[in-house]
């Protein structure tokens, strides 16, 4: 069993995915961002963090405004990204985040498609920091954005606040306290 994440809440024990499925129409607001950052805890603390992750990266596409008391109690969870990343042991299976975010930031589509696609590049340059001996994909052609550019267009499409929780998780990630 996997450590505690500290930046993720203390899922419920019976957790499974119907906690997800309850989310399936249009509402995909503060009670679906917390379903999926419990869910995702829930799936880490299983031994699954490839799943986890899977699960945190829909956290970031929760249509919120960022006053919710969900959004103030857990932050946009780019530490929580970072943290799985540096902390999933050997052996464990989390593929190639590297690639799923450069591909996933390269084929956004709407709703939100600029605030997605920023929050998606962020976990890539995230990624690159913690594990930085994973390859993109050479065959999927986009331009991999410097960080400066994924803090600015976080400030310009994000949640207040939010570019700046990025660039302290990437800050961390490069001095490996992630």
């Amino acid at each position: 069993m996997n450590s505690p994440c500290p930046y993720l809440p203390v899922p419920r024990a019976e957790l499974d995915w119907r906690s997800l499925n309850a989310y399936r129409g249009d509402d995909r607001g503060e009670g679906f961002y917390f379903a999926c950052l419990e869910y995702g805890h829930a799936l880490w603390l299983r031994g699954l963090p490839s799943r986890a992750l899977l699960c945190i990266d829909r956290a970031f596409g929760a249509d919120l405004k960022g006053d919710e008391a969900m959004v103030r109690e857990w932050p946009m969870p780019y530490a929580a990204t970072a943290w799985i990343l540096r902390n999933t042991q050997e052996g464990g299976f989390v593929g190639n985040p590297r690639v799923h975010f450069q591909h996933y930031a390269g084929r956004m589509n709407e709703p939100r498609l600029e605030q997605r696609r920023w929050r998606a590049w962020g976990c890539w340059a995230l990624t690159r920091l913690v594990l930085p001996h994973l390859p993109g994909d050479p065959k999927h052609a986009v331009e991999e954005p410097p960080d400066g550019r994924i803090f600015t267009l976080l400030q310009e499409h994000g949640l207040p606040g939010e570019a700046e929780l990025w660039r302290a998780a990437a800050d961390d990630a490069a001095a490996g306290r992630a």
